[in-house]
């Protein structure tokens, strides 16, 4: 780890927030400016937060004692900031679910995934796994972040929950990574592993999102998915403009923390009045 990213190790602390969002049951369900393809795909990652994190949360517990008492602080800040991601999106997706979506047969989906990747993979290969889908929440953070119009067609009373969720993410990014360089630091672990995530993350996220979509019986609206394909890879592309992000994790020499967002944290911190 390099001395800058030390110094942001320092800098951004993981430290839990208990926000209790409530979520009104008049927000609309297109509630990402009235698009179903962004508000279901979106709500689809929700979905699979709460098993997720908890699955993150143990991953790294395992290795909590071994590492240096300094990174074992931030380890408890980790594990505090997911738990409380996963409590609010709990909250969340109930709220979607009272919509008429199949939030819990998701939850229940992801839950069955991760026992069975709790049962086959290695606890090395679980903290990479971690590793891997961490640096998936922080680009999408980082965009979040720097770029104020992708949130902003948001409906306000959901934005809250993103933009704190991104600040934590970002916070706490650099945590598992450090954890898995200091206990196992193979590179061919944490590379390999994110490659099988990779198309593991795209896989589940488009079927999740299909099955929101279909609920709805709107599965087959193609011009609803030309539009939406469109504004992630061409205008304005923001998936393609995580591309250079994401292939950073692949260099031998990658550390979270190369990508500094301590300033456009400090800014949304103030905005929402996130101490």
């Amino acid at each position: 780890m390099t001395s800058q990213a030390k110094i942001l190790n320092l800098v951004n602390r993981p430290t839990p927030r208990r926000m209790d969002y409530v979520f009104d049951d008049s927000i609309p369900m297109d509630w990402f400016g009235g698009s179903p393809f962004k508000s279901m795909l979106l709500t689809a990652l929700s979905a699979t937060f709460p098993e997720g994190e908890r699955f993150f949360v143990d991953s790294v517990r395992h290795y909590q004692k071994h590492v240096n008492p300094d990174l074992a602080k931030q380890v408890s800040g980790f594990i505090g900031q997911e738990a409380h991601h996963g409590r609010e999106h709990t909250a969340f997706n109930e709220f979607m679910g009272r919509k008429g979506l199949p939030m819990a047969e998701i939850d229940a989906f992801v839950k069955k995934g991760l026992t069975f990747m709790r049962g086959k993979l290695s606890p090395e290969r679980q903290l990479a796994m971690t590793c891997a889908l961490e640096h998936f929440t922080a680009v999408l953070a980082e965009l979040a972040l720097e770029n104020p119009e992708f949130f902003a067609p948001m409906d306000d009373r959901v934005k809250a929950l993103w933009y704190w969720h991104a600040i934590e993410e970002s916070e706490h990014k650099a945590v598992a990574f450090d954890v898995f360089q200091e206990q196992v630091g193979s590179y061919w672990i944490r590379s390999s592993q994110m490659v099988i995530n990779t198309v593991e993350f795209a896989f589940f996220s488009s079927y999740h999102t299909y099955q929101l979509l279909k609920a709805r019986g709107i599965q087959r609206d193609w011009k609803m998915h030309r539009e939406g394909l469109k504004e992630l890879f061409v205008k304005p592309g923001w998936l393609r403009k995580m591309g250079k992000a994401y292939l950073s994790y692949y260099k031998p020499s990658f550390h979270p923390w190369q990508r500094d967002t301590t300033a456009a944290m400090n800014h949304w911190k103030a905005v929402y009045g996130i101490e």
